[in-house]
């Protein structure tokens, strides 16, 4: 069975670059990032999703 991304490649590098950890992976091998870092990778994402939706929310209430 295929892996599904859920993550975009663009949105991975740009929280890569956020995050400070862009140098591990700017030749597309996201396997040299550590267990901490894809932890906070995963967490600024939800973070991001989370401030989205809010925001989609505040705007559709008016």
């Amino acid at each position: 069975m295929a892996r599904r991304k859920l993550m975009s490649e663009r949105l991975r590098v740009e929280l890569a670059k956020e995050l400070g950890f862009y140098h591990k992976v700017q030749n597309g091998d996201w396997g040299e990032i550590t267990a901490r870092e894809a932890g906070s990778l995963v967490k600024r994402a939800i973070e991001k999703a989370e401030q989205a939706m809010a925001t989609g929310k505040d705007k559709g209430q008016g």
